[in-house]
């Protein structure tokens, strides 16, 4: 019997607390509406109507907007925690999906919604300094970009610790030519949950509106996310499934994206997900002169290289492999069709989220050593790949090394791509070129950074 009513009682409670909610939700839209009112001033600005009417000490007696507004925020937060100990009770005691469902999508985000957004009357409106109008700012209307681009006074008006007056956020200047998605990106209830648009964000970045504007809204995760196997096995073993969202992907889980599988969405790196093949990478010999092994590397600088950049697509395997005799290395990664970040992270290493459009976050001279391999092929161009490598020069410090893994290109132009190499004038410590077919060659190198007396 209980059994049977369970459902009719389940959904019963459900409108019981939606008919709640909407109560609070008509509460908060009236004291909204209310403030906007009393910011206008028609309420207490004409302070001789008022006085004509209540007198002077009554005028302002007994209302104060953010008392109200304190009050209404409490409930909300209250009524908040409640309705999600009742979902966790309810995925514990594996109510029906729908009833679920219903509470977390129709109840939940709408209450924390209005929570957030009546939080938001209670800022500090911006100064008139802060919202001076630059020519980027005018090429954009919706009001969240047009508050991130907007230059930020110091609040007491004196020189920061950056020795400046205010702070200028940036974007990419591309992001104008991309106008459409860059608004559709921002446009988001603030405080409540993003959307799940972390392709749309990789689009901007690969197109060039990079860095991107940062948001405030709270980024999504798995709803089961795992705890992360421990480092002695993550480093070979492939993650828990249920630890990355597979909604933007053709692939569903980890072993999907085989290589073998010609639905796996991805073409850059295949098979890079299969562990028992990625182990044999960079420790074992093969019949290519152009594979290097990573202690014959490291024999040239002994005790020296200590923290490096793997400039590349993959999973991680070279800084896996790298971290074992305790090199620090970080590997840069775009989810191009299948979760390359989250793999990284989830072995236990470094991932740097980054475009070939940027110049790299790292401070001058501080690499020991940049690895590349697998990203910087026969497409790129010329003139791209210059600021590329002279990049690459600015943080690696004299004495680092460069290690280009595996460089392919048409027979006709390696001419051009190794001088692209050669023009830094670093020493060859390695330098192989071998056949990859009939029309393309390899090149696999290992360069050492001069010191330079200017």
């Amino acid at each position: 019997m209980g059994r049977s009513c369970f459902p009719r009682c389940g959904f019963a409670r459900i409108i019981a607390w939606l008919q709640l909610v909407l109560g609070i939700l008509v509460i908060v839209a009236s004291i909204s509406s209310l403030f906007r009112f009393y910011s206008a001033g028609f309420f207490v600005h004409n302070e001789d109507i008022c006085r004509h009417f209540y007198g002077p000490k009554d005028v302002y007696q007994g209302f104060d907007i953010n008392d109200r507004i304190a009050e209404v925020l409490t409930t909300i937060e209250n009524l908040h925690k409640k309705l999600e100990m009742n979902l966790q009770q309810m995925e514990k005691s594996n109510t029906r999906l729908e009833y679920k469902n219903y509470l977390e999508v129709e109840v939940l985000r709408p209450v924390y919604s209005a929570y957030t957004a009546l939080k938001q009357l209670r800022l500090p409106k911006i100064g008139n300094g802060t919202v001076k109008e630059e020519s980027l700012i005018d090429a954009f209307t919706t009001e969240e970009i047009r508050k991130y681009i907007a230059p930020k006074e110091n609040r007491i008006g004196k020189i920061n610790f950056y020795g400046t007056e205010k702070i200028y956020n940036t974007i990419g200047h591309a992001c104008v030519l991309m106008k459409k998605e860059l608004e559709e990106y921002m446009d988001y209830d603030i405080g409540s949950y993003c959307k799940d648009d972390w392709n749309l964000a990789q689009k901007l970045m690969v197109n060039g509106c990079d860095p991107l504007p940062r948001r405030r809204c709270l980024t999504r995760a798995s709803k089961v996310y795992q705890k992360p196997y421990p480092i002695n096995e993550s480093l070979w073993k492939l993650p828990d499934d249920r630890n990355v969202r597979w909604g933007n992907y053709q692939c569903r889980n980890f072993g999907c994206l085989s290589g073998k599988n010609p639905k796996r969405g991805y073409t850059k790196c295949i098979g890079c997900f299969e562990m028992e093949k990625e182990k044999l990478k960079w420790v074992t010999n093969t019949s290519l002169q152009v594979d290097f092994l990573i202690r014959d590397v490291l024999a040239i600088k002994p005790g020296q290289i200590r923290i490096g950049l793997d400039y590349g697509v993959g999973t991680g395997t070279f800084a896996a492999r790298m971290r074992e005799l305790n090199v620090t290395i970080v590997s840069t990664a775009l989810n191009l069709g299948a979760p390359f970040n989250e793999i990284i992270a989830l072995r236990g290493l470094i991932p740097l989220y980054a475009t070939l459009n940027q110049r790299l976050p790292f401070f001058d001279n501080t690499m020991d050593l940049i690895h590349t391999t697998g990203f910087l092929d026969g497409w790129i161009d010329l003139l791209l790949m210059d600021f590329i490598i002279f990049d690459w020069d600015r943080v690696l410090r004299p004495g680092g090394l460069l290690w280009i893994d595996r460089f392919f290109c048409n027979k006709k132009d390696m001419e051009d791509y190794t001088y692209m190499f050669q023009q830094l004038r670093y020493k060859k410590h390695k330098w192989v070129i071998a056949p990859k077919s009939q029309h393309q060659v390899y090149l696999s190198a290992v360069l050492e950074k001069p010191p330079r007396a200017i």
